[in-house]
């Protein structure tokens, strides 16, 4: 079932009613001004956060109450996946007179709300953001805005207003296919801890799941905190195989640890794809300079960009379901045995 969310913006008067004080009190602490007692501002703040009330800041400027900007909220600009999906944004909203501005989560469900937060209080046109797990201050804000919303990357769940992603338990689930189908049984996985890392947490179960119904177990685990690189994916791989050498297969959560650890193989001589397969996730350009292809899965991030702008922009209709999911591909390259 689809989230029903507001049909209108919430006023002060909303948080007036919920408070049980007046609209004049409930503006003096939501702006910080006036001398209102600590019991009243705790009260007007709590019935604030619990509706997922949001200040205008624009309220009275502008005739039509939203700015020309689009939000568009990701959990990080290091990782090489998001600079994509802003270059779908960006192209679809050049002839649309909206701007994208972007805000930063670094995976934090509090800064997340804090982002929220703060642009949302100017109105902007719409929303789009990574992912569909939001703590339930942020779930109250973008039910209660009156804007559209647009949850991307993932449709592996209940979206606010409009999911436009790939099922990552099917991209997890599609891989262990095709690892099995090749013949490779000892399987290893490498990634990040997962408390917030959703996306990759739902592509190892979808994994695991379809591993289970072949009758394999996942043979080895190693996981790793802190941000992905090359030199994160060599150590990973070498203390993973010291430990269990009779492995025939890893899957890394993304590409940039499977680069590393195809570069670290290649240079100790195993034997690619023949004795030991590897396979990422993403499809990164980085890809294209390496010895080997690196098996891997397009998640579609350049579309998933694009669709996700023309909803917020209104060049597209939202889906009657809310969802579009988009299909991830396997691009087998040069690591895995052909079946």
């Amino acid at each position: 079932m689809i989230t029903k969310r507001s049909s209108r913006p919430l006023t002060l008067r909303d948080v007036s009613e919920a408070s049980g004080v007046s609209e004049m009190t409930v503006s003096r602490v939501l702006r910080n001004r006036g001398d209102v007692s600590a019991a009243t501002r705790e009260k007007v703040l709590t019935a604030a956060r619990t509706l997922g009330y949001v200040p205008n800041k624009i309220a009275g400027g502008l005739a039509s109450q939203r700015v020309n900007l689009v939000a568009v909220v990701i959990p990080s600009l290091s990782n090489m996946v998001f600079p994509d999906v802003l270059g779908g944004v960006s192209s679809e909203l050049d002839d649309t007179g909206l701007q994208p501005v972007v805000g930063v989560t670094h995976y934090s469900p509090s800064r997340e709300d804090a982002v929220l937060y703060d642009m949302l209080s100017w109105r902007p046109s719409g929303v789009i953001l990574a992912g569909l797990e939001h703590s339930q201050a942020a779930r109250a804000m973008l039910e209660n805005v009156g804007l559209p919303v647009v949850e991307i990357m993932d449709v592996d769940g209940e979206p606010i207003d409009t999911a436009v992603g790939i099922s990552h338990r099917r991209a997890g689930s599609e891989m262990a296919e095709g690892i099995l189908a090749a013949g490779y049984r000892r399987i290893g996985f490498i990634g990040t801890h997962m408390p917030e890392d959703h996306r990759a947490r739902k592509r190892l179960a979808g994994f695991e799941d379809r591993l289970t119904e072949a009758g394999v177990t996942l043979a080895a685990r190693e996981y790793y905190q802190g941000g992905s690189s090359l030199g994160k994916g060599r150590e990973l791989t070498e203390r993973i195989l010291t430990r269990e050498p009779d492995l025939d297969f890893l899957y890394f959560s993304n590409d940039m640890i499977g680069a590393g650890g195809l570069l670290w193989c290649l240079e100790k001589g195993y034997d690619i794809p023949g004795k030991l397969g590897l396979a990422g996730f993403n499809g990164v350009d980085l890809l294209d300079g390496l010895p080997m292809r690196l098996a891997t899965t397009d998640a579609r991030r350049v579309d998933i960009g694009r669709r996700a702008a023309r909803i917020v922009s209104g060049k597209e209709a939202r889906p009657e379901s809310g969802v579009i999911a988009l299909s991830p591909t396997i691009i087998p390259g040069d690591t895995i045995r052909k079946p």
